[in-house]
């Protein structure tokens, strides 16, 4: 090589080594009055060095400037922009801050941070105002300006207006209030006979009409009075639907009739129905059921009553106690009376006009109708067209039924109507109110979604900032256990402490269970991990899906997270936590699953999901048709003798296609499939409710007059987890 050339190329590395001293010197000016000469004259370009002047002109040192960062005197900063003010004591931090945030964060100037930052190992020459720093960089530059440092909150959300609708001011003139029915509810013990006593209260009001007319899913219904009073009696005895109204404030129910068994006397859940009714304020009529029978003792029940503040009339107390029977039907009249006369005395009255507010009493749906609903009026008059919303949900009414299922106009106060038209299904309990259009009810919906919402995430915060406390806690503790070690000896400490850690695997399973679910947990810090984990503590479903965390920790989505899940077929969930391009292409190609969240609760919401996914499908008989065996007889095939059955289909219809099965005295005594259906003598495949036919099965099994034939279909649906984590 050319000796000139490689002369030229040694002065270009001197003249490099002298440009890193300068940058080590940025604070200064460039044109360096107060630099000794001495410090440059080891170099042969010393003297160019010195003489600012002649940087352009020389191809050398201008080359060499060229690949260093240009660094601004102080004239060009006041230029570019004013200094930002100094500012001691704590400096706010955050993840993921640039060179220039932090130095406008710390009161200082770019320049600043680059001379902290040649302490470190990082590379100078890649580092930008925009280039993004990570934490332990940020911490030790505040640290080397003598500063602490502080995590910066999070950004507070510019404040949303209140756009809930909110019951009306109640309203006490004798104009507009009108006596309405009162509202009962059937309490009391499981097997004291509260069922028992609404079937015979319906049974008084349906007595003329054909069987079924009454709706089973009906949540309330009315029974009339001869002397024309009404009582609406809500078919609700759970102990559940009664705590969520009480819970909500909502005084739905006037009246509490008490049944109580009369030889078993005062049971665990009378007393919780007692204070069920306490708590609402709501007064109580004694019904002491199954006073027909010879060891019954109604005395002994009113006694023991008295132990739990229930008074009689007879002890000189204000509690109504009617002996009845509700199997036989004695005295339901005389209950029924009872409850008019307590009615009359709370005087109940309601205002029917403006807009209508209730209480749902019963929610489900329908496959035709959709979402329906059961309700109690409070106030104004339900009509169709009305805008209602409730809880989440709202609904424009497209039909009212009574508890007959007949189409109704309207609904007063105090009265039952199932409402249709809801966008999905609410819960029981929940309040309703009427709105003024479907774009107020729209605007209502998404403010109870977005309260609910920020309550979830500041109960989820108040979680992971106890944890990330207890955390730091811990390790100071085990720091100042080391603070009288030296370095060397600490690292020793740490790694002896560690070491189990270090080179323990996890134990993979030769084969693996389907109905396990593995998980990778993830999250950004060790607070968030715990309090996921602590979530994931209270499972309590493995009879449904094992759920076994293989492994978890902090950071981003790595190779090895991958390798694990591939190995034992797991999902991978992370909590505040990034995957990046390469990391996904990778999950792709193998087929596994990364789930990344933000906010816990949608994490936890999305892995009942996963685990929904790993329960095996249920099979359901939904049945099509039902026929009665009226007459046996049997026909003789070759050398076989075949039984068959007259039939009559009452319900639905019997397809060849579909299973059946043969019961007798409620007992399944067979299933399969029919070898033969006929409509006198042709061969058919359906036949439909009303018609006779003869059938004979897979199985040569004798027939009996009074069996029952039914003819269903087996779907497969989905198991859901029955996992309630708490929220």
């Amino acid at each position: 090589m050319n000796r000139g050339l490689l002369l030229r190329l040694e002065n270009v590395l001197q003249l490099r080594g002298a440009c890193l001293q300068l940058r080590a010197l940025s604070s200064r000016k460039v044109c360096g009055a107060q630099w000794k000469p001495v410090q440059l004259s080891a170099h042969p370009v010393g003297s160019l060095l010195l003489q600012p002047q002649l940087w352009p002109k020389h191809r050398l040192i201008s080359a060499a400037l060229s690949q260093c960062r240009h660094l601004a005197t102080k004239e060009e900063t006041k230029k570019k922009k004013k200094k930002v003010p100094l500012t001691r004591g704590e400096v706010e931090i955050r993840q993921r801050m640039t060179v220039e945030e932090l130095a406008q964060a710390m009161g200082k100037d770019i320049d600043h941070i680059y001379e902290a930052l040649l302490y470190t190992d990082m590379n100078l020459d890649s580092l930008e105002p925009d280039s993004i720093l990570n934490e332990d960089h940020i911490k030790m530059i505040v640290q080397k300006s003598g500063m602490k440092y502080k995590s910066a909150k999070l950004k507070e959300e510019k404040e949303r207006k209140n756009t809930d609708a909110v019951k009306r001011q109640v309203v006490n003139y004798p104009a507009v209030l009108t006596p309405r029915p009162p509202v009962v509810t059937i309490l009391g013990h499981v097997d004291h006979g509260k069922t028992t006593l609404l079937d015979s209260l319906r049974k008084t009001q349906v007595a003329s009409m054909e069987a079924g007319g009454i709706t089973q899913h009906i949540g309330a219904f009315i029974v009339h009075m001869p002397s024309g009073e009404k009582i609406t009696f809500l078919d609700t005895p759970g102990h559940a639907a009664f705590s969520a109204m009480r819970a909500r404030g909502t005084n739905v129910t006037d009246i509490v009739i008490l049944v109580v068994a009369a030889e078993d006397g005062v049971m665990q859940q009378t007393i919780e129905s007692i204070q069920h009714a306490k708590n609402a304020g709501v007064p109580l009529i004694l019904a002491i059921n199954k006073c027909d029978k010879p060891e019954a003792d109604p005395e002994r029940v009113k006694k023991e009553l008295l132990a739990h503040d229930v008074v009689c009339e007879e002890f000189g107390g204000d509690v109504q106690a009617v002996n009845i029977s509700a199997l036989k039907g004695e005295n339901l009249m005389v209950l029924a009376e009872a409850t008019v006369a307590l009615a009359e005395m709370l005087e109940l009255k309601a205002d029917a006009t403006g807009l209508v507010e209730g209480t749902i009493i019963e929610s489900r749906k329908d496959k035709g109708k959709g979402p329906l609903t059961t309700a109690i009026i409070q106030r104004g008059t339900l009509r169709k067209g009305c805008v209602l919303v409730a809880g989440k949900t709202w609904a424009k009414v497209r039909f009212l039924f009574d508890e007959n299922g007949r189409a109704v106009d309207s609904a007063s106060p105090g009265i039952p109507v199932e409402i249709m038209g809801w966008k999905e299904s609410p819960s029981a309990g929940d309040e309703i109110l009427e709105v003024e259009s479907e774009q107020r009810a729209q605007e209502v919906v998404a403010w109870r979604t977005y309260v609910e919402q920020q309550e979830r995430m500041k109960k989820d915060l108040e979680v992971i900032e106890a944890k990330q406390k207890e955390h730091r806690l811990e390790y100071e503790k085990k720091q100042q256990k080391l603070a009288h070690l030296t370095w060397r000896q600490r690292k020793a400490a740490l790694y002896k402490a560690n070491k189990h850690l270090m080179f323990s695997r996890p134990k993979e399973r030769a084969e693996m269970d389907e109905n396990t679910l593995s998980l990778i947990v993830k999250g950004d810090v060790d607070g968030s991990v715990e309090a996921i984990l602590n979530i994931l503590d209270s499972y309590d479903c493995e009879d449904e899906c094992k759920l076994e965390i293989v492994y978890f920790g902090m950071g981003d989505i790595s190779e090895n997270d991958i390798s694990l899940a591939e190995a034992f077929n797991g999902v991978i969930f992370g909590f505040s936590v990034k995957a990046n391009e390469s990391i996904k292409k990778l999950a792709d190609k193998k087929g596994i699953k990364i789930k990344l969240h933000n906010i816990i609760y949608k994490l936890i919401e999305d892995l009942k999901d996963e685990l929904n996914s790993r329960l095996p499908p249920t099979v359901v008989e939904t049945t099509i048709g039902e026929a009665s065996v009226l007459d046996t007889f049997s026909v003789t095939v070759g050398k076989t003798r075949i039984p068959v059955a007259g039939c009559r289909v009452h319900k639905g219809l019997l397809d060849r296609k579909m299973k059946f099965k043969l019961i007798r005295n409620r007992d399944v005594i067979w299933k399969g499939c029919l070898s033969s259906l006929k409509h006198h003598k042709d061969d058919v495949q359906v036949i439909k409710t009303g018609m006779d036919c003869g059938l004979s099965l897979d199985k040569n099994l004798e027939f009996s007059i009074g069996d029952e034939i039914i003819c269903y279909e087996e779907k497969e649906v989905q198991q859901t987890t029955s996992w309630d984590p708490g929220f």
